[in-house]
């Protein structure tokens, strides 16, 4: 035999060949013997149509079924796998071209019978040059073939988790978005951060923090369904890779089930754990088409997810780019605006749900910027919970809320919310005290609001708070009950006078198929049995009025009867001899509508008019700019950034028009929405479109059909009314 195995074998082979010369038939033998004693090392041999002739027997030993090999083709035995140095060699390929081959990869058998070999081999011919088959030798591979895949796996791998790693996830999205480009298919990324993890590793240690991360990655694997699409960036971020979906509606669902998932509590190591979770949500190629700009904006709207109030999810969009820059500036222009007098206490009446008469009112801040006007509580509160702001106003809340309850007449309460990074501070009871000294208020006229928060990490501490807030004599209410987990377990546990039933259970009785009217009766029956008042917040109409009547709530707050009012008009209606407010506000509950006043475009036929867009719901809108529309028209209204949907108008009011959407719009998880899916701004102006349409004013002409542009089938008032504002 010849044995050319590289050049090294080579050489070797070379003085064995001249050594074998030497060696009688006896002793060629026994030198064949002495290697194939070498364990995982065997001769073979083929016929010359690729049958096995021979097979070492500690190599044959090792197959699947030994007995039946020997008649077998070569290549139904040995099965060529990807040994990753991209050769693209086969062993049918390397057979047929009848010539020597060296240290081919191959595997036997599946599962945990499976073994990997190299096999080496020479073609064999006869002095008349006909083919006789090939002879060679095999080594078996299978133990550094499985060391080399766990070092591969860890690298690849997060640690603690098993996770796909940060370096691994971005190469797996390269190529997903590389492969996805060329075929014009959507991706999405989501990345996730954990809310309150870092009190977790703060009270109970890393240890327990790290087994909460493998618990996190166990439900996402739940959720998810491949623990390949996920990866844990670090710390306590991770991310997901969704291929193939650009609906939104059914990433915001994804996302929500994440949320709702993660929040749910833990059990590490004798501890009970309750964390959250926030998600932001890109897609390409509308958000991006390469890893760095597709994980920079899903980056952008994970930080607006988390600054809108944490546990909810965010979609990227382009006004999110200037975000980062107006948030800053709103945080250092907080830090001055308690020392400047620009925060007041707005107060939103509380009444009884029978008599219609106020019982108390809830103290909510208010921030007049001296350039920006009114500024959002849900823009500035989730800045101040990010640093010691919070405890500053919170303490600032608390006293001037007592300062101004102890004014009004009769036994009106106040209710003052408590953050749960105010609740921790030791010393929190002491101020709660030294309010109620200064201002002389009773301490059963203040009620402090809490939320689920304050019970991350339950254990004597926050017991003893409870107990030194109820030796003070304040009332205690559990505030946003019906969106946490465990709410059952606060009530059990700590001293609460009272649940506040949030307002997203009552809206959601209205929901086709919605439990949760039964849900609000069971909270409403289960707090009457252990002594508890119930306030449901947030109500509007009068259907949710009755509704709550009939359930037995025993107090209402909304604006059914009154938004938040300054302190001094609160005051000047609380002077009224039992005072009472009459309800008011429509008669059913309908699907939210967000006031705005922006440009959207109206295509028709072909025709691009431009309007402003006055109201917005999931279901419909308020346009106004167009004339003479008749009912039943059909548009296809443009939002911006790819979003399109068809609309039919349903009602006319002069220039204005109402409009009901054919398929619903979906929330963008940051209490707007948007639409389920978008179209890429090349497929428009490719569709016809100008390059501007984006921010026209003016009726422009879609491309023509059959060289002809009809035309324009209605009068805009825009274009009119810029005119004459020019004039």
């Amino acid at each position: 035999m010849a044995w050319n195995f590289g050049r090294s074998d080579r050489l070797a082979a070379r003085a064995a060949s001249r050594q074998a010369s030497l060696l009688g038939a006896e002793e060629a033998q026994s030198f064949c013997r002495a290697v194939e004693g070498i364990d995982g090392i065997g001769f073979w041999s083929s016929d010359e149509d690729g049958a096995i002739r021979y097979l070492s027997a500690k190599a044959l030993a090792r197959l699947p079924s030994p007995d039946t090999v020997l008649g077998l083709p070569l290549g139904d035995i040995f099965q060529t796998f990807d040994d990753g140095a991209g050769s693209g060699r086969s062993l049918r390929f390397v057979l047929s071209r009848r010539s020597r081959f060296e240290k081919l990869p191959v595997c036997t058998g599946d599962g945990a019978h499976r073994r990997w070999w190299l096999l080496s081999g020479e073609a064999q011919f006869d002095e008349a040059g006909r083919f006789g088959g090939f002879c060679g030798l095999c080594s078996e591979i299978t133990d550094d073939r499985r060391i080399a895949e766990e070092n591969s796996r860890e690298a690849m791998h997060d640690p603690l988790t098993g996770l796909l790693n940060r370096r691994e996830m971005a190469r797996l999205l390269d190529r997903t978005l590389r492969a996805y480009k060329a075929q014009e298919r959507p991706c999405a990324t989501l990345l996730i951060d954990l809310d309150r993890f870092k009190q977790v590793n703060d009270t109970l240690g890393h240890s327990t923090g790290d087994a909460l991360l493998q618990q996190v990655a166990e439900r996402l694997i739940t959720i998810v369904g491949e623990a390949e699409r996920i990866c844990r960036l670090g710390g306590d971020e991770f991310q997901i890779l969704v291929p193939d979906v650009e609906d939104r509606g059914d990433l915001g669902n994804l996302a929500e089930r994440i949320i709702a998932m993660l929040s749910q509590p833990y059990s590490v190591e004798g501890n009970r754990c309750i964390i959250g979770a926030s998600v932001g949500i890109a897609i390409a190629p509308f958000d991006g088409q390469d890893v760095d700009e597709l994980v920079r904006n899903a980056d952008l709207a994970l930080y607006a997810a988390k600054h809108g109030g944490r546990g909810r999810f965010r979609f990227f969009s382009r006004e999110l780019l200037t975000a980062a820059e107006d948030r800053r500036m709103l945080e250092e222009n907080l830090h001055d605006a308690l020392a400047h007098g620009e925060l007041e206490l707005h107060y939103q009446p509380i009444v009884a749900a029978g008599t219609d008469v106020v019982s108390g009112a809830e103290a909510l801040v208010r921030w007049n910027h001296p350039k920006k006007g009114v500024i959002s509580p849900a823009q500035f509160i989730p800045i101040a919970e990010e640093s010691t702001m919070i405890c500053q106003i919170g303490e600032w809340a608390l006293r001037t809320a007592c300062r101004d309850a102890v004014e009004w007449p009769g036994a009106l309460r106040v209710a003052v919310n408590v953050s749960p990074r105010q609740f921790t501070d030791p010393g929190f009871p002491a101020v709660v005290a030294n309010a109620l000294a200064a201002s002389g208020l009773p301490p059963e006229r203040l009620e402090l609001e809490i939320t689920e928060g304050v019970f991350l990490a339950e254990g004597a501490d926050t017991d003893a708070r409870f107990r030194a807030l109820k030796a003070l004599g304040v009332r205690l209410a559990l505030d946003d009950f019906g969106t946490g987990y465990s709410s059952l377990g606060y009530l059990r546990t700590a001293p609460f006078d009272k649940i506040k039933i949030d307002q997203s259970f009552v809206r959601g009785t209205a929901e086709a198929g919605a439990r949760n009217k039964a849900l609000i009766a069971a909270i409403v029956a289960m707090a009457k049995a252990i002594g508890m008042e119930t306030t449901a917040e947030g109500i509007e109409t009068l259907d949710q009025l009755a509704m709550l009547r009939e359930l037995g709530v025993s107090h209402i707050q909304g604006y059914i009867y009154s938004q938040a009012i300054p302190a001094e008009a609160f005051m000047e209606a609380a002077g009224q001899p039992g005072w009472g407010i009459a309800p008011a506000g429509p008669a059913f509950q309908r699907e939210d509508r967000v006031s705005m006043f922006r440009w959207i475009g109206a295509i028709h036929e072909d025709h691009y008019y431009p309007a402003v867009l006055r109201n917005l719901s999931a279901t419909g809108a308020l346009i106004d700019g167009l004339e003479d529309v008749p009912l039943g028209t059909r548009f296809v209204l443009y939002f911006g950034e790819g979003q399109l949907e068809v609309a039919t108008v349903r009602r006319t009011i002069g220039e204005q028009l109402g409009v009901a959407f054919e398929k619903t719009l979906v929330s963008d998880g940051n209490g707007g929405l948007c639409t389920r899916t978008r179209i890429s701004p090349y497929d428009l102006i490719n569709a016809g479109l100008p390059p501007d349409f984006e921010v026209s004013t003016i009726r422009t002409p879609i491309a023509p059909r059959d060289g002809r542009i009809s035309i324009p089938a209605f009068t805009s008032t825009v274009g009119r009314k810029a005119i004459q504002g020019t004039a």
